[in-house]
């Protein structure tokens, strides 16, 4: 599970995609652009495969404010979603 008291990585995400795994579950919080306006992107896969890999239709998403407390959300959404489905996600640390 994500500390969200911990995961202070607002400032990361400015410039670059934060990505990481639990327990085969993927994940990538990332800054978007949506005209003037910057997003916040949260997006979850099952493991094994990256990103780029893995199929579209395959990643769940969800965009958030751009701001630190978005950051805790995204946090908050990537712990619900584990929760929700911890069998899927545990699958995809064996499917290679």
């Amino acid at each position: 599970m994500i500390d969200k008291e911990k995961f202070h990585h607002f400032n990361y995400i400015k410039k670059e995609e934060l990505s990481g795994s639990m327990e085969g579950m993927r994940y990538m919080i990332k800054k978007i652009s949506q005209g003037e306006e910057d997003k916040l992107q949260a997006i979850i896969w099952q493991g094994p495969l990256n990103y780029i890999k893995t199929p579209e239709d395959k990643k769940i998403k969800i965009e958030l404010p751009f701001s630190p407390e978005g950051v805790a959300m995204a946090a908050d959404w990537i712990n619900e979603q584990y929760e929700a489905d911890k069998a899927k996600w545990e699958k995809g640390k064996s499917l290679l």
